[in-house]
């Protein structure tokens, strides 16, 4: 699986080096504060986990850094450059991808051309040229190959794979693309243990390729399996920011329980 992502990743990417940033970055809806003081490092060979409950903040800071919407406050850099996104496409020509919850899939189109839905490649560049689809075929068979997905026709509807499966083509799509940020969001959400295996896996492998991923999900055991740093979020605030070196999955999943007001109810509830 590295070998597929490593192949495609933009040139030059050093493990560490800062590929999206958010200084102080805040987001508010009118008088509605959806995100407040989020700092954000997404560094090139390293998953950042940001984790919450409903609500808490994760939907509003994936549309920031995926251009969907803009932020109201702070200061969002890419590659160093301070940026304002006004749409997705900026946000992807940036290198930056999102693969969402609920996938941009076409449950009843092949495989290959849900892998090249947008992007065909076309017989020529004259108005009008017919699709390549002999060599979308062999190129999202070859690439699906590679990561471990062995497809019974490539031909198939994708709404016949199972749900890592979908989330894993929606993935190698992002990659093969150029992307070299990757945002996941809750991508193990709605998975069995086993799916859940396969998407962590090659989210591993792009992180050991060298791209920057941000993985968005309330599940810290996911969180904790593949993560370098972990932030918390509750009510758009953070309430934990720590590198993986000062964590643990317990404090993880206690500050994800409630923390301090897990042990204020605790001892409510407690019999005297």
């Amino acid at each position: 699986m590295t070998d597929t992502i490593a192949e495609h990743a933009a040139p030059g990417l050093q493990a560490g080096t800062p590929l999206v940033q958010m200084e102080n970055v805040g987001k508010a809806y009118g008088a509605i504060r959806a995100l407040e003081g989020i700092n954000l490092t997404v560094n090139a060979g390293e998953v950042s986990c940001v984790l919450g409950d409903n609500g808490a903040g994760k939907s509003t800071l994936i549309k920031i850094i995926s251009g969907l919407h803009p932020h109201t406050e702070g200061v969002l850099k890419v590659d160093d450059e301070v940026v304002s996104f006004g749409s997705p496409r900026e946000s992807l020509d940036h290198g930056i991808a999102t693969v969402y919850q609920d996938l941009a899939v076409v449950s009843l189109m092949e495989v290959w051309r849900n892998f090249f839905l947008g992007s065909e490649i076309r017989k020529g560049t004259f108005p009008g040229a017919p699709m390549d689809i002999k060599g979308m075929r062999e190129i999202a068979d070859q690439e699906l190959k590679k990561m471990g997905i062995h497809v019974k026709d490539i031909n198939q509807p994708i709404g016949t794979l199972s749900g890592g499966q979908r989330q894993c083509v929606a993935i190698a799509r992002a990659v093969y693309f150029g992307a070299r940020v990757l945002i996941l969001d809750e991508p193990t959400a709605a998975l069995g243990v086993k799916q859940s295996g396969v998407v962590l896996k090659y989210t591993s492998a792009a992180r050991d390729a060298g791209l920057g991923v941000v993985f968005i999900t309330h599940n810290p055991h996911h969180a904790y399996m593949v993560g370098d740093h972990f932030i918390i979020l509750k009510l758009g605030r953070c309430v934990l920011d720590r590198k993986r070196s000062a964590v643990t999955l317990e404090e993880l999943t206690t500050q994800m329980a409630g923390g301090q007001e897990l042990e204020e109810l605790q001892h409510e509830l407690k019999r005297g």
